[in-house]
């Protein structure tokens, strides 16, 4: 397993073979991690440095040394613990400056968040050079919309959010000409619900599981949310989203005084766009308040179906327990994991079911 230390020119400097341990974590819709664990070595803190870059030939992405620990034990011997993220937690490092509105299509939204916080910003200081956008023309995406007003929300969470809303995944990748990639992407369905792609299925019956563990809750359901906009008292602007009656309606509040109709640009939203904007951030809210049901499982991936060949990161796929319990679930991150006990890969997966209509 070829892993290598970079540095800030992205020139490799280092290879490591010596570490004791490392997770290494990839994610379909959030930033990746890692953790590496050595014994002391005065000669690894030369190139083990903040901001240096981690590039694992078994991975795509590419992480960001942060975090160094040295930890003294007289018994144990003392060690050196390295931590840090992916590159896409890059976008943690900017905000969307002042107010902003953004309707219609999705991936040209975002596009429009990337170029004027860090491609070619109004603000010098801002711009990361070898940044770049690269569209895609999976239909998954390119019929994705937005109608969503922020006002100095960090990137990283806004674009997260509107990924996983979308059941989407998002990447910045390192060229082989040192540019940040940043794409949009959507998961292939390998599961029973289709009939286009070859069936990728985890189960006792194959003997491809190892353990697994099954969720489903109601608890924090919710059907029916009142979104509150600007004004005051009887004079603030509400609107309803979402049904139910009886026991089986399930209210929740939403706060979204954040939302104007008066942008900084001098312009005033109609009404229907201002209650468009409402009615989004209140499917934000329901979104966040569905009917759970998780599987979450470590799988053989060496034998029936390898990963990197017949399975990827977001790709939906077949999985069942030894109770009877069976659905798709996606694959929202890959764990790489090396010790003495030797290499383990192995997906997690997460099912959230849709919410009652």
């Amino acid at each position: 397993m070829e892993l290598l230390v970079l540095n800030a020119n992205y020139e490799s400097i280092a290879v490591l073979d010596t570490y004791e341990s490392l997770i290494w974590t990839d994610r379909y819709n959030s930033y990746g991690d890692f953790e590496m664990f050595f014994a002391m070595d005065e000669s690894s803190l030369k190139y083990l440095k903040e901001d240096n870059y981690l590039w694992l030939k078994d991975s795509e992405h590419t992480m960001i040394i942060e975090d160094i620990r040295i930890d003294a034990d007289t018994e144990d011997g003392n060690h050196l613990v390295v931590t840090g993220r992916s590159l896409e937690s890059i976008l943690e490092r900017r905000i969307i400056w002042g107010q902003r509105v953004f309707t219609g299509n999705l991936q040209n939204a975002i596009q429009t968040m990337l170029n004027e916080c860090i491609i070619s910003p109004s603000i010098a200081d801002r711009k990361i050079s070898n940044f770049r956008f690269v569209a895609s023309t999976d239909p998954k995406i390119t019929s994705l919309t937005i109608d969503n007003q922020y006002t100095g929300d960090d990137l990283y969470t806004v674009i997260k959010g509107l990924c996983e809303e979308n059941d989407i995944g998002f990447k910045i990748v390192l060229t082989d000409d040192n540019w940040f990639e940043f794409s949009l992407y959507a998961g292939i369905d390998r599961s029973y619900d289709q009939t286009e792609n070859p069936y990728v299925v985890f189960s006792p019956n194959f003997e491809n599981i190892i353990n697994s563990n099954y969720f489903s809750s109601k608890a924090s359901y919710r059907n029916v949310t009142l979104v509150a906009g600007e004004g005051e008292g009887t004079a603030r602007k509400t609107t309803v989203v979402g049904s139910g009656s009886g026991l089986n309606r399930r209210e929740v509040f939403t706060d979204a005084r954040d939302i104007s109709s008066e942008t900084e640009d001098g312009v005033t939203l109609s009404d229907t766009e201002y209650y468009a904007q409402l009615r989004s951030k209140g499917l934000k809210t329901l979104a966040d308040h569905p009917i759970t049901t998780a599987f979450e499982g470590e799988v053989e991936v060496t034998r029936l179906f390898k990963y990197g060949e017949d399975f990827f990161i977001g790709d939906i796929v077949q999985i069942a327990n030894e109770y009877g319990n069976e659905g798709s679930a996606y694959i929202s991150e890959l764990i790489i994991s090396r010790s003495e006990a030797g290499l383990s890969v192995y997906p997690t997966f997460k099912t959230i079911s849709k919410k009652e209509g």
